[in-house]
Formats: C-alpha cells, structure tokens, sequence
C-alpha cells in the first residue's frame, strides 16, 4: 500500500510526459480552416484557441514544469510563472504585428533546448561544472521571449484577416494564460501530492534527467525537421 502511495505521482508525472508528447501543439484542420476563413474580430475564438494550443502544448508545459519543480512557496511561482509570462507575451504580440518571420524549426529546437536548460539547472549542473549559478529569473524571462516566438510562428503560418488583429491576438494570449492556468493547476496538485512522501526528492534526479531528455528529444525531432524540409 505504501509502495502503492509513493509511485502513483510518480506515474501521474510521467503520464502528463507521455500525453504531452502525443499532442502536437501545432493547428488542428479544424482550427486551420477558422483561421484561414475568419474575417473581423473574432476575440472568443481566439480565446478557445489560445487555451488548447497551450494546454496542448508540450514544450511550454514540459519548461513550466522544470521551472516549477523545486519551488515550495506560491509566491515564487507567481514571480516566475509571470516573468515566462511576460516574455511570451511581448514576443507574441510583437512577432505577429510586427510580421516578423522566424524559421519554425529554429525557434522549436531552441525551446526544446530551453526544458534541457531546466532539468540540467534543477540537478545543479551549472554550479557543479561551472562553478556558478545563472539567475533563473532572467533565464525564465529570456526563454518566455522564445517560447513566445514560438507561439506566432504558428500563427503566422496562416494568412488569416489583419483586420480586427490586435483585438483577436489579446484574445489568443488570454487564452494561453487560461490554458497555462489550467494545466500548471493539475500539475502543482500532482506535484503538492507528492511532496508529502520523501520519493519527491529520491527521484527528483530521475524526473530531471527525463526532463532533459524529452528536451533533447524534441531537439533531435526540430533539427531534422528543419534538414529535411
């Protein structure tokens, strides 16, 4: 029974890995064909968009989770979840007015980078091979600024009504506030289960190497992508 209590966040955490890398966050036919279709301001839509293209969206979650992993009080992970925010944000709003082209598979092999940097931060590598500590703040600021690249090429890759579009990319970044809202909720429930039981820490090595894993993993597939097409 006990055994039983100190593996199911184990197995929930992996689970949560696994869903992530079966869902692509990239545009379903459906949502393709609105985006290609609408005319106007469409700030609802956008809204239910931006929630499941995050929600969806395993390499933001997979970062937000290293970034989250270690912090124990609700107010660090306020400061940092708004510092990812803020960096997202600026870019997604920016690379989108401001039409600014970036190669997809660049920009997705660099947040996949973004989780290697959290896991290998979380086991402590910088300070144990370089003898010194980035500021994490910064590091989760500056990765926001990518990730939210990453969400206007997506965007971009649709040649969808300009008009109304500052209204309808307000909607579509809310909605990614509501969906990382959501999945970061599901995750601190898991995470605050399995915090009671001293596995937390026995296997936190573990549940970074996996992190670092997936990162380069998702590298691997980015840098291919970007060779062969």
């Amino acid at each position: 029974m006990k055994l039983v209590k100190i593996t199911t966040p184990v197995i929930l955490l992996l689970c949560c890995f696994i869903s992530a890398s079966a869902f692509a966050h990239g545009v379903d036919e459906e949502t393709q064909s609105f985006l290609t279709s609408n005319k106007g301001v469409a700030f609802g839509p956008f809204l239910y968009i931006g929630a499941k293209h995050m929600i969806t969206g395993y390499d933001h979650l997979l970062f937000l989770i290293g970034v989250i992993f270690f912090l124990y009080r609700t107010k660090e992970i306020i400061t940092y979840v708004s510092f990812f925010t803020i960096g997202h944000s600026l870019t997604l709003l920016f690379g989108v007015m401001a039409d600014i082209n970036v190669n997809a598979y660049i920009i997705d092999a660099i947040i996949a980078l973004s989780i290697v940097y959290k896991g290998f931060d979380n086991l402590g590598g910088f300070k144990k091979i370089f003898g010194k500590q980035p500021n994490t703040k910064a590091a989760v600021l500056i990765f926001g600024l990518f990730h939210g690249f990453g969400l206007a090429t997506k965007l971009q890759e649709f040649e969808f009504d300009k008009d109304g579009l500052f209204t309808n990319l307000l909607g579509f970044n809310l909605g990614v506030e509501i969906g990382q809202f959501l999945a970061l909720g599901f995750v601190l429930l898991i995470i605050k289960f399995w915090r009671q039981y001293s596995s937390y820490i026995k296997f936190s090595k573990l549940t970074n190497l996996l992190l670092m894993a997936a990162g380069f993993l998702l590298f691997g597939y980015q840098l291919t992508g970007y060779f062969i097409s």
